[in-house]
């Protein structure tokens, strides 16, 4: 059975390799999947789709919305 989570994405970015500053934020995505454990991957494939010169990926799934 496919359920619907919240899955919410911290990136983070450095601007380059010499340099710490870094920009960071949440992206918020609804998943259509089988388990927590499959809505977890897919959120972090398409969080690295989104936003690819991201260098730390922390996702967690919230909730079931459906």
């Amino acid at each position: 059975m496919v359920h619907t989570y919240e899955v919410l994405v911290d990136i983070k970015e450095f601007a380059d390799i010499t340099n710490n500053t870094c920009q960071h934020g949440t992206t918020r995505y609804e998943i259509n999947a089988e388990s927590i454990k499959k809505a977890d991957s897919m959120a972090l494939t398409q969080a690295k789709s989104d936003r690819p010169k991201g260098t730390e990926y922390d996702v967690r799934v919230t909730r079931l919305l459906r």
